[in-house]
C-alpha cells in the first residue's frame, strides 16, 4: 500500500517541480546553490527569524529563534553559507530551568574550543531577559547558565563583543518600546566564564524615533575593521504585514563612543520580492569577505513562511561606511570566494517514518512535545499519543512558500473510539484550520481565538487507511480534501477554501503538521508525511 502511495507522490512531485520556478527545500534547509558560487535567496527558506551565524575554520554554524515552538534553538551547518543542514538543537527535549516561553534571537559565538548562545526568553513569573548556554562542540550538549540581565522592561537580543583592550563585554537592547519607550541599547562587562556582568553597564546609543528608526533599534551585531568598531543594528516595525524593518551601522573608535550613526542609514531597506531586512550577523569567509546573515520577509509569501534567512556580501567603501551591493536584498548573488562543493539536491518534504529518530524538521509546540513511536521498517509509521488539550498533540513544519499541498496517510482502523486522527494548518494553540478522520467521520474544523467551529463533515468510508490533503493558495486560502486511494479525492466543504488569514501569530509563520486530539491513552498512526511547493 504504502508503495502505491509513493508511486502516486512522485507523479505529482515530478508535474510540480516541472511548472515551479522557486527553489524548494531538501531534509532541511539547502537551497539554489551553484558550482562556481552563485546563489538565490532565501539561503533558509521558511521561517528563520533572527539568524546568527559563527566560521569556525572551514565551517559555519548558525542558529535562529524559535519563538513558541520547540526543539528550542536549531543548530545548522554549511561549509558554503549557502547549503545549510539542521544538525540538532540547543535545547533538545526541554526548557531552560528559569524561562517558559519567547525564545528570541539566539547569538552564537566561539573562543577557545568552546561555543556560547545568548538568547532571549521570558522568565518563569516575570520579564525578558538574556541569558547563557555554553558548550564544548557546536552540536552540544548546551550547559544552560541562566539568565545574565533582566531590566524591569526586558532586556532581549544579547551579543558579545571585546573593546579595543580585549576586553569582554555583552551588549543587549532594553525592550522599551513594548511599553511605549526608548530603546537603549546597552553594554556591559562580562566574566571571562560568560555567567555574570560586572562594572557598570553604559549606554551605546538608542532610537531617534524622528528618523526611519522609529520606535526601536534592536538586533545588535558588532565587529572590528580596522580603527573602527561597526555596530550593525535594525531599526522600527520587526513583524507582521505592516512591518517597516530596515539595517542600520554606526561606528566608533571605541567601544564607549562615542558612536557616529551612518549618515544614509537605513543601508537596507525593502525591493519588491524582499520587505523588512534585519536582524543578522556578519561573518568573514576564509577569504577575509564578509557577509551578513538576516532575515526578511518574502512579498509573495508574506507572513505565511514567516521571516526567512538572507544572505548578502558587505563591503566597505573608501569612506569606510559599509554598505550592501544593491542597498537591498539580493534575489541572486555571488560569493566572492567558491568555499563550497555541489549544491545539495532540491528535493520535496517527504517523510516516510523510517528512520529511528524524527526528522530534524519536525517541531512541537513549546513545552508539550508529544510521546510517539516510530516503526522504523520498511514501511514505517508513526504512532502519535493523542492529547485532549488545544487542539491536541502536534507535530509540524515550517512552511517554506505561499502556496503548497500537504498529504498524509492515516490507519483509520486503529483508531480509538473518541479520537480524531488530522492535518493542520497551525499559527499556534488557539489558532488552526484541519482536516480530521475518526471512526465515523471525517471533520473540517477550525479554531481562531480558541474557539472551534465545525466547518463541514463527512461519513468515514469503511477503509484501512485513510488519505487527506491541505492545499494552500497565497497562504490564506485553504481547502481540503479526502481520498482512500490517493487517486480519486472528495472535497470537503464543496472545494470552498477556508479564510485562514487570521492564522500567523506577530511573529511567527505557518507551520503544517500532523494533529491527534482524544484521550491521551489513545494514539493515532500515520503513514507518511509530505509536502510539496506548488507554482
Amino acid at each position: 500500500m504504502k508503495k502505491h502511495f509513493l508511486l502516486i507522490f512522485l507523479s505529482y512531485w515530478l508535474f510540480s517541480c516541472s511548472s515551479n520556478t522557486s527553489d524548494v527545500a531538501t531534509e532541511d534547509t539547502a537551497t539554489a546553490g551553484k558550482v562556481g558560487g552563485s546563489y538565490s535567496n532565501p539561503v533558509l527558506p521558511g521561517d528563520y527569524a533572527d539568524p546568527s551565524v559563527v566560521r569556525v575554520g572551514e565551517d559555519y554554524w548558525a542558529t535562529a529563534t524559535s519563538s513558541e515552538w520547540a526543539p528550542l534553538f536549531p543548530l545548522l551547518h554549511s561549509k558554503d553559507l549557502v547549503n545549510w543542514a539542521t544538525v540538532g538543537h540547543v535545547f533538545p527535549e526541554s526548557l531552560p530551568e528559569w524561562a517558559e516561553a519567547h525564545f528570541w534571537a539566539p547569538e552564537i559565538a566561539h573562543e577557545n574550543g568552546k561555543y556560547y548562545i545568548y538568547y532571549t526568553a521570558k522568565k518563569k513569573g516575570g520579564n525578558l531577559c538574556v541569558g547563557v548556554a555554553s558548550a564544548s562542540s557546536p552540536t552540544g550538549p548546551y550547559t544552560d547558565h541562566g539568565p545574565l540581565i533582566c531590566q524591569e522592561v526586558g532586556s532581549i537580543d544579547g551579543f558579545e563583543i571585546r573593546d579595543e583592550n580585549g576586553d569582554l563585554y555583552l551588549v543587549w537592547k532594553e525592550d522599551g518600546n513594548s511599553r511605549g519607550l526608548p530603546t537603549p541599547i546597552w553594554a556591559q562587562r562580562l566574566n571571562e566564564d560568560r555567567t555574570a556582568l560586572t562594572g557598570e553597564m553604559f549606554e551605546m546609543f538608542r532610537n531617534d524615533p524622528n528618523t526611519w528608526e522609529g520606535g526601536l533599534v534592536e538586533g545588535s551585531a558588532l565587529v572590528k575593521r580596522g580603527e573602527y568598531f561597526y555596530h550593525f543594528y535594525a531599526g522600527d516595525a520587526c513583524c507582521g504585514r505592516d512591518c517597516t524593518y530596515g539595517i542600520g551601522v554606526a561606528r566608533a573608535k571605541t567601544l564607549r563612543g562615542p558612536w557616529e550613526k551612518h549618515p544614509d542609514n537605513p543601508i537596507m531597506q525593502k525591493n519588491d520580492d524582499w520587505k523588512c531586512p534585519g536582524h543578522g550577523t556578519v561573518v568573514t569567509d576564509p577569504g577575509g569577505q564578509d557577509y551578513m546573515l538576516y532575515h526578511a520577509y518574502s512579498t509573495s509569501a508574506s507572513v505565511y513562511a514567516g521571516r526567512q534567512g538572507m544572505l548578502d556580501k558587505v563591503t566597505y567603501e573608501e569612506s569606510g561606511w559599509p554598505s550592501f551591493e544593491t542597498g537591498s536584498p539580493a534575489i541572486t548573488a555571488q560569493l566572492a570566494h567558491n568555499t563550497g562543493g555541489a549544491p545539495a539536491k532540491a528535493t520535496e518534504v517527504q517523510e516516510e517514518f523510517t528512520e529511528t529518530a524524527l526528522s530534524q524538521r519536525w517541531q512541537w509546540p513549546v513545552g508539550q512535545k508529544p510521546p510517539f513511536t516510530l516503526s522504523a521498517a520498511s514501511e514505517g509509521t508513526l504512532a502519535l499519543q493523542a492529547s485532549p488539550a488545544n487542539i491536541g498533540a502536534t507535530l509540524a513544519q515550517r512552511t517554506l512558500q505561499a502556496n503548497y499541498t500537504a498529504t498524509t496517510a492515516i490507519r483509520k482502523s486503529d483508531l480509538p473510539a473518541g479520537t480524531m486522527a488530522g492535518l493542520t494548518a497551525i499559527g499556534d494553540q488557539e489558532n488552526a484550520v484541519g482536516v480530521a478522520v475518526s471512526r465515523q467521520e471525517i471533520l473540517l474544523w477550525s479554531v481562531k481565538g480558541g474557539r472551534q467551529e465545525t466547518i463541514a463533515k463527512a461519513a468515514a468510508p469503511n477503509a484501512d487507511a485513510i488519505q487527506l490533503r491541505l492545499t494552500a493558495q497565497n497562504g490564506e486560502q485553504l481547502t481540503f480534501a479526502w481520498s482512500t486511494d490517493g487517486n480519486e479525492w472528495q472535497e470537503l466543504n464543496g472545494g470552498k477554501a477556508v479564510d485562514a488569514a487570521y492564522l500567523p501569530p506577530w511573529d511567527r509563520g505557518v507551520r503544517v503538521g500532523l494533529t491527534a486530539k482524544g484521550p491521551a491513552s489513545a494514539t493515532a498512526t500515520f503513514n507518511w508525511f509530505r509536502m510539496v511547493n506548488n507554482k
